[in-house]
């Protein structure tokens, strides 16, 4: 009888153990290129996260990756390192209450113009912008509205712009909206397939998805009546977070409103704006204002 020799897969190596050193190491070059605060106690985060890209580039020590990407002048180490350490939790209709001040508020005085652009600076994975969309073409269907929609992340910036989600992830928005600007999808021939849906071509040409680092210098060239900038700066010092917020009031048009996260509070920091109601700010001046 002919025998079958099997062969185990080769394991694939440990990575190299993060010292203290090295972590402090991660920590600075985080901070000086994006802006996060990596602070004590996030070692096992950062051992478990970035021992993938230690190990996919053969690297001895987690010291000489920290080199690798410093030295990496593509800037691909260091998006990947980003999209490695970066959290992106977002969901559809997610802080509602800004949405309904948006349809209420903002939409009305919008609708006045022949054109309006807003701006969603830490977008995620989509579906902030196309609740805003949504919204939008419900309140105002014949009005133009341009939405630039930044991260600094590439791998959620293309889960945004290929702007398909689960059925589940869905859940939150009226069924009506999954009719007029979803498109429901399931893989051909299979009954126990996945439902999914899809952005339809009305909502995607409103939108312009970019990868934005917010702590460059902006690539816009005007001001907006409103910015979304949520739950991305609990992740900054209070340092960063001054500067940013008033980088991102130089951002407003007088009387444009910021929209921050419900964890972002702005209690200690030196602004232009403001308050209007729970992490939502205005900047002063506008018309009549």
């Amino acid at each position: 009888m002919r025998s079958t020799c099997f062969v185990a897969p080769a394991e694939r190596p440990a990575a190299p153990q993060l010292s203290q050193r090295e972590f402090e190491e991660i920590r600075e070059l985080a901070f000086r290129t994006f802006g996060l605060d990596l602070r004590p106690g996030k070692e096992e985060m950062v051992l478990a996260r970035l021992s993938r890209l230690v190990n996919a580039g053969s690297f001895a020590s987690f010291h000489d990756y920290t080199k690798h990407v410093s030295a990496d002048r593509s800037g691909a180490s260091l998006i990947a390192l980003v999209d490695a350490l970066t959290t992106n939790h977002t969901s559809f209709m997610r802080e509602p209450d800004h949405f309904e001040f948006f349809r209420q508020r903002l939409i009305p005085e919008l609708s006045q113009r022949s054109g309006a652009e807003i701006w969603c600076a830490a977008c995620s994975s989509g579906e902030e912008v196309w609740t805003l969309a949504c919204i939008w073409n419900e309140a105002a269907p014949y009005r133009n509205l341009r939405i630039h929609a930044s991260d600094i992340s590439t791998k959620v910036l293309a889960r945004a712009k290929n702007g398909e989600y689960a059925k589940d992830s869905c859940a939150p928005l009226p069924s009506a909206w999954l009719s007029r600007y979803f498109e429901r999808i399931a893989t051909p021939g299979s009954e126990n397939s996945e439902v999914r849906f899809r952005v339809g071509a009305r909502l995607r040409s409103q939108i312009e998805f970019r990868r934005v680092n917010l702590m460059e210098r902006f690539p816009w060239h005007r001001q907006f009546p409103a910015i979304f900038c949520r739950n991305v700066m609990i992740y900054f010092n209070r340092e960063t977070q001054q500067k940013l917020v008033q980088r991102l009031g130089d951002c407003l048009e007088p009387g444009g409103y910021l929209f921050t996260g419900h964890a972002e509070s702005l209690a200690g920091i030196s602004h232009q704006l403001e308050y209007v109601q729970p992490a939502l700010y205005r900047k002063r001046g506008g018309v009549g204002k």
